[in-house]
């Protein structure tokens, strides 16, 4: 256990201040209950931050803590990183981290479903669903205790690869990806084939739509679902795509509209637009694209080793 190197990366406090900020603007003269419930997510959140340092304390490891915010340069020379927040804090971490190097989320305030009634008329209080975070602060200690005598193992999930005009993006993408023009309101225009070592596996499909998402099996379950989509395996290495509110599909091709990508495939895209995004893993992290761009999509990219919660390894 000893001389183990541990990096605690923690979700800022500044995202929950902004939010009780926010919420204090709309609701001050409605409910004052409501700014003391999001106080009370900054304590909570604080909380579980202080256990964590804790619990490392006392243990022989050497660790430090950094705000995930504020990464900009690839994790390296650690044996674990321990993400604090929840689901997007994992998210943003493994934009940081290559295959050599595990990571387990503590899901630092886990919705309950109590406040989400009582507070149901006057704002959403569902907080992150901690899908991918193995610990919360009543098993963070046990979680790590396994994770370190080596009771536990980490779970190599699929991560999508994207290459522009055969340039490799930085970051690879742990739930989806999303190319659409960057206004809302105004069409995408793009072509996409599917091929297996060079050669084609389906048609040209030409489309008008609100873009394009690809998913891999982890981000299944996040907005493809929520667009239609199916949950796939969380082990699966296939990617699964959708064409989002096409404009017309012809008869020919609309059974083209969604589908999935094997693991061995590579989808090939065309913009047609003037300007473009390739959004990865929601809007915080995007790249540009203009008229006549290629965009390569494959499961080429190195897993990311999580050490999962019980129910997603059933």
């Amino acid at each position: 256990m000893s001389g183990r190197r541990v990096l605690l990366m923690l979700k800022p406090l500044d995202v929950y201040t902004a939010r009780c900020t926010e919420s204090s603007q709309l609701h001050r003269f409605r409910n004052p209950q409501i700014l003391h419930y999001l106080d009370d997510r900054c304590k909570v959140h604080n909380d579980t931050i202080s256990l964590c340092q804790d619990v490392l304390r006392r243990r022989s490891l050497d660790w430090e803590a950094f705000l995930c915010n504020r990464l900009d340069q690839p994790i390296r020379h650690v044996d674990l990183v321990i993400s604090v927040g929840g689901d997007g804090t994992l998210l943003q971490a493994s934009h940081f981290i290559d295959d050599s190097i595990p990571i387990v989320g503590v899901n630092s305030d886990p919705t309950r479903v109590e406040e989400v009634q009582e507070f149901s008329h006057d704002f959403d209080a569902t907080r992150s669903t901690g899908y991918l975070c193995a610990a919360t602060s009543g098993n963070f200690e046990q979680v790590l205790d396994e994770i370190l005598k080596g009771h536990r193992a980490p779970s190599g999930l699929s991560r999508i690869s994207v290459c522009m005009n055969n340039r490799l993006l930085p970051t690879y993408a742990l739930n989806d990806i999303l190319v659409a023009h960057p206004c809302p309101a105004t069409a995408s225009w793009f072509s996409f084939r599917i091929k297996r070592d060079g050669q084609e596996s389906s048609p040209l499909v030409n489309c008008r739509s609100s873009g394009l998402r690809v998913s891999t099996a982890t981000g299944s379950t996040a907005a493809m679902l929520s667009a239609g989509g199916f949950p796939m395996p969380i082990s699966s290495q296939d990617l699964q795509y959708m064409v989002r509110e096409p404009i017309l599909p012809g008869a020919s091709n609309s059974h083209l509209m969604h589908g999935v990508i094997k693991s061995d495939q590579t989808m090939h895209v065309t913009w047609y637009k003037k300007e473009g995004k390739v959004y990865i893993d929601g809007s915080h992290v995007f790249h540009s694209v203009n008229h006549g761009d290629t965009i390569e999509v494959s499961t080429k990219a190195p897993v990311l080793k999580v050490y999962l919660p019980p129910h997603l390894l059933q």
